[in-house]
């Protein structure tokens, strides 16, 4: 993978990749943004609807290249197109969701109220800006964060790696100093560095419980993935631990405290997430939320079996 630091470095990067006729994939709050493109598809929605995947992949046909620019929903949308047109994907994250450094994205089907994706999309390289998150609110800089956070714990489940060690650092140092001013370019800066390290530790080590529970909420509800994220990690670190005490441990370590499912929980208040409850989740759809948790592969491949039975009483513990 190609890293860079730097917008201006964008058209040199192009350049470099012979990519001539690019097309922009971002939402309407970056459309009118100045980057080296041919054309401009700017409806990305949360969650990357089927649909608005569809649109994109149309609006990409006479295109050479993608440049994905924006949150997971824009990095997602555009690893979609990339997969099904083949296209080379530069991808530009302007929150902290790491999500560009997988092959495989997610989709919602808004008609099921599921997520779903795929495979195969061909980022070759990753944009940095830091100025890009200048703006983004509190509620989406946290969450974001959490996201990332829940990719550097569940990595350390099968053992000590070093990105997933210093991306949960830096994230958990730099999160408090972006809330208190989310204008604070170094701490911006530093923990766009720890979403980076986080997005690594994803490539290397998949997903686990804490994400297959925030996958089956943010699929039936629409809700905010990093936000039912941040309150999913707890829990499902609390029921890890008893399989895989060295990875909380070490998960701890890299905190720098030792309770780490209670270091989870604070970060999260720092983004007013706490409760399922605040966001909408009917108390009687926890027992089904659970079948669909217990079936999907991340939940599958948690070090420790999880039955619906055992999710629902996760899900209820944070209800």
């Amino acid at each position: 993978m190609i890293v860079r630091w730097g917008l201006d470095g964008l058209g040199p990067l192009l350049e470099e990749l012979e990519v001539e006729r690019a097309l922009l994939v971002t939402s309407s709050r970056f459309a009118a943004l100045e980057v080296p493109v041919a054309d401009r598809f700017t409806a990305v929605r949360t969650h990357a609807p089927i649909d608005v995947v569809e649109a994109a992949t149309e609006a990409a046909a006479d295109a050479d290249g993608l440049v994905g620019l924006g949150g997971g929903s824009a990095i997602d949308t555009a690893k979609a197109v990339s997969a099904a047109s083949g296209l080379p994907l530069v991808a530009v994250p302007t929150t902290y969701a790491g999500s560009e450094w997988t092959s495989y994205f997610g989709m919602r089907d808004e008609a099921r109220r599921a997520k779903t994706g795929g495979s195969g999309a061909r980022t070759v390289a990753v944009v940095y800006e830091p100025e890009l998150t200048l703006g983004l609110p509190r509620e989406e800089s946290v969450g974001t964060a959490l996201n990332a956070l829940a990719h550097c714990a569940e990595a350390l489940y099968a053992g000590p790696l070093e990105a997933a060690s210093v991306g949960a650092r830096l994230i958990s140092t730099q999160l408090p100093l972006v809330v208190a001013d989310g204008r604070a370019l170094a701490a911006r800066t530093r923990l766009l560095e720890g979403a980076m390290h986080a997005g690594m530790a994803l490539a290397e080590r998949g997903l686990f419980l804490a994400h297959a529970m925030a996958q089956a909420l943010g699929g039936r509800y629409g809700v905010s993935h990093g936000a039912m994220n941040a309150i999913c990690l707890a829990p499902a670190l609390r029921f890890n631990a008893a399989v895989v005490p060295d990875a909380v441990a070490a998960f701890a370590e890299a905190l720098a405290v030792e309770d780490a499912a209670a270091e989870v929980e604070a970060l999260a208040r720092l983004g007013g997430f706490s409760r399922l409850r605040d966001f909408g989740v009917p108390e009687e759809d926890l027992s089904d939320l659970a079948d669909v948790t217990a079936a999907r592969p991340a939940a599958r491949a948690n070090p420790r079996a999880a039955s619906p039975g055992d999710i629902e009483a996760l899900l209820r513990s944070v209800w």
